[in-house]
């Protein structure tokens, strides 16, 4: 009884992660077999759009941020994003928002964290996290924020970001978004 008070307090706690358990319901069923459909005939936009808009629906997100990692140079790729600054419309107009790889090999800033420690979070007060420095002048405010980096063998090929859910996030909204970082995953490793 006491481990699942302690389940309970984790998963309402100011910053969290999931709870390790990997999700396959039917949406997440679904998805897979619609990315994997996809990949004979889509490009990566496209299935990063499907990516987006499913995460978006699992965990009642207003905003989200999918990413791959450019093998070449290792810089964050957003594609697929919500509009939250206004140079989001310059960005999708260039076809990809592009976070540069630090000179230490780090992204940095809450927005990197995942991509920098290989960890799934989430965190109710995105100003409370350490790795938090901001948001740039004109961006909507993010009041709830989740990370998951997307993996294959143990390599970061991208992440999904999610902001302002219509509830607070819990462990299940990380490991709903960790179910489909691994469909994203497997797109991820047969397109780039």
């Amino acid at each position: 009884m006491n481990g699942d008070k302690e389940n309970n307090k984790h998963e309402r706690s100011e910053y969290g992660m999931g709870s390790g358990t990997k999700i396959e319901n039917e949406d997440i069923i679904t998805l897979k077999k619609k990315i994997i459909n996809m990949l004979s005939y889509s490009s990566l936009k496209d299935i990063s759009d499907v990516i987006m808009n499913e995460s978006k629906r699992l965990t009642r997100s207003k905003n989200c941020y999918v990413a791959y990692v450019d093998p070449e140079n290792k810089d964050s790729v957003g594609i697929s994003f919500s509009h939250m600054t206004g140079e989001c419309q310059m960005y999708a107009d260039k076809g990809e928002a592009r976070f540069t790889i630090r000179k230490n090999g780090t992204y940095g800033g809450l927005l990197g964290y995942s991509l920098d420690t290989g960890e799934s979070f989430y965190i109710h007060n995105p100003s409370q996290h350490p790795a938090a420095h901001g948001l740039p002048e004109g961006h909507v405010p993010v009041l709830e924020f989740l990370s998951v980096p997307v993996k294959y063998d143990g390599d970061i090929l991208g992440q999904i970001v999610l902001g302002n859910p219509d509830k607070d996030y819990t462990s299940l909204d990380v490991d709903l978004a960790d179910a489909v970082a691994d469909i994203y995953a497997i797109a991820l490793k047969e397109i780039l």
